[in-house]
């Protein structure tokens, strides 16, 4: 099955008095893969800008916008509509005899490739990230499966999700001190414990879509907003989801925008602006997912 959606991202900002406004970066259109087709979109803001659209190092489309003039509000709507064809259970992909116990063997082609998502990128400081890596590969706890779904869970049961209106990530070490986190310093923590473990891991940014908010409810943590969670490549399976806020590994609820080596690359929209600090009266975000219906209900829409 294959859902058609509209996606509507608007982020604003709004200042005390006029201020200027330098080059922003804005990250919120898909890139081509299996699970995703893009249909039509656009990206708009509410005062004169020139938007040029380039793909970074990873792949990722990103938006480049200049404004020329000043203002009190700036406002940038990023809108899509997509196929979304959703993400197949591991269960289909058997994994290579080399990849279903820790560590996994990477063969020389994959390292070369795998490099920089395996290398630790957080400081460790006093060890607590590695000791807690290790404790789920004490004794004859190997399995591969086994142990990124017990990671998975344990981060969901034992950390209280907390939701936090600055903006950054949180070290992994202070995700486990504090016992909480945003969707974003859950999958922080479990990518910077598994790149302990040898796995080779992404961090993953895009919207998280709920069925229940075509009802008019909320379901899922971080529904109808941006969210966050990770990738890890099994040899035989590929590079597999794993969301740990919410416990998902398939289905049709993770949409992926773009993919990073740590969450400081993919921030939905970062730039700059010029005047006093106290002028900051600060932002809003708001999205909203809306399902149009599978792929043949949407077709006899259109012919109708």
């Amino acid at each position: 099955m294959t859902v058609i959606y509209d996606l509507e991202h608007i982020t604003t900002y709004r200042y005390r008095k006029p201020v200027t406004f330098g080059e922003h970066r804005a990250i919120f259109l898909p890139s081509a893969s299996y699970g995703e087709q893009i249909l039509s979109y656009s990206l708009t803001t509410n005062i004169p800008a020139k938007i040029r659209w380039t793909m970074d190092t990873l792949s990722n489309n990103v938006a480049t916008i200049t404004f020329s003039e000043p203002a009190q509000e700036l406002s940038v709507t990023g809108w899509l509509r997509a196929e979304h064809f959703g993400i197949k259970a591991i269960a289909e992909f058997p994994l290579d005899a080399r990849a279903i116990e820790i560590p996994v063997q990477y063969t020389p082609d994959e390292w070369l490739d795998l490099s920089r998502y395996m290398r630790p990128h957080a400081e460790d400081p006093d060890g607590c990230l590695a000791a807690w890596a290790k404790s789920f590969v004490a004794g004859d706890q190997d399995d591969t499966l086994n142990v990124l779904q017990y990671m998975m869970d344990s981060i969901r049961n034992n950390l209280t999700y907390q939701a936090r209106e600055t903006e950054g990530t949180q070290s992994p070490g202070e995700t486990l001190r504090l016992k909480s986190g945003t969707c974003r310093d859950y999958a922080w923590l479990m990518i910077e414990a598994l790149r302990r473990l040898g796995l080779a891991c992404r961090f993953v940014s895009g919207y998280l879509y709920d069925a229940a908010l075509d009802g008019g409810e909320v379901g899922m943590i971080g529904s109808g907003a941006t969210h966050t969670w990770l990738q890890v490549y099994l040899p035989g399976a590929g590079w597999r989801n794993y969301d740990p806020t919410n416990q998902i590994t398939a289905g049709f609820d993770l949409i992926p925008v773009a993919i990073a080596r740590h969450p400081g690359q993919v921030i939905p929209l970062s730039g700059f602006w010029f005047g006093d600090a106290q002028d900051y009266l600060g932002m809003e975000v708001n999205v909203s997912i809306r399902k149009l219906g599978t792929l043949p209900e949407f077709e006899e829409g259109k012919s109708g």
